[in-house]
């Protein structure tokens, strides 16, 4: 199981990521170009102490993470508000990559073209979306579930 994120322009988020990343054992890939300088400062900065505890990978273009080696096999499932199927109907498993869009801007039409997948969180009516890291979280905890990884952790 990995987690992704499109074009993050929000360093606070890419920090709880790396934090969730690391808590939960899963892979981060983060796509670029990012919305701030993507330094190792600012990672070390956003990331606190838990930086070298995730398995982060960072890919230049949307192209170069679906060539990477970590995603042969394993299906892309686009977390989105207007996703196809409720979270919870889903059937999550091991390889899949779940990914994110930018938080300005969602999901551009290239992440929808290439998901095997979309899913979405029910939310109530009127409101428009989660934090980004939340949905991922939320999301990332029912793949966990079925999915066994919960079983793996202490």
């Amino acid at each position: 199981m990995r987690l992704a994120l499109y074009q993050p322009d929000i360093p606070q988020n890419l920090g709880a990521a790396i934090r969730l990343s690391a808590c939960l054992g899963v892979g981060l890939d983060v796509i670029e170009p990012c919305g701030f300088p993507l330094t190792d400062t600012s990672m070390k900065r956003a990331a606190l102490d838990y930086g070298d505890k995730a398995r982060l990978i960072r890919h230049a273009s949307f192209a170069a993470f679906r060539a990477a080696p970590e995603r042969e096999g394993g299906r892309l499932v686009l977390v989105e508000t207007d996703g196809a199927l409720r979270f919870k109907d889903f059937q999550f498993s091991t390889g899949d990559t779940l990914i994110l869009g930018r938080e300005s801007a969602g999901s551009p039409g290239e992440l929808y073209a290439a998901a095997q997948a979309s899913v979405r969180i029910p939310m109530t009516a009127g409101l428009r979306s989660l934090n980004v890291v939340t949905a991922a979280a939320v999301v990332l905890t029912e793949a966990m579930r079925q999915t066994g990884a919960w079983e793996k952790l202490n």
